[in-house]
């Protein structure tokens, strides 16, 4: 099962982080999925930042950068894979 945690509002190509706008929590550690037209990949939450400090935890409403193992692009759906 999958819950929308947010969206992608940047990425970063060079260095591979997509910036997620929260619409849930999210904590290291989670399985994601970044879903779009052209993006459907899974991973774990390995690297997570706020303002360029390292953090376990992102509330609602913040922008958290994720480090991501394939191109995301904005408007990409990110979902907490559950179960």
């Amino acid at each position: 099962m999958e819950r929308e945690v947010g969206r992608v509002v940047h990425f970063f190509d060079r260095i591979a982080v997509a910036v997620v706008e929260l619409t849930q929590g999210l904590e290291r550690g989670d399985q994601v999925a970044f879903r779009g037209p052209r993006t459907d990949f899974q991973q774990q939450v390995d690297s997570m930042q706020i303002d360029h400090q390292e953090v376990a935890r992102g509330k609602k409403g913040e922008q958290i950068a994720l480090k991501v193992r394939e191109r995301a692009r904005k408007g990409d759906r990110v979902y907490r894979v559950e179960g």
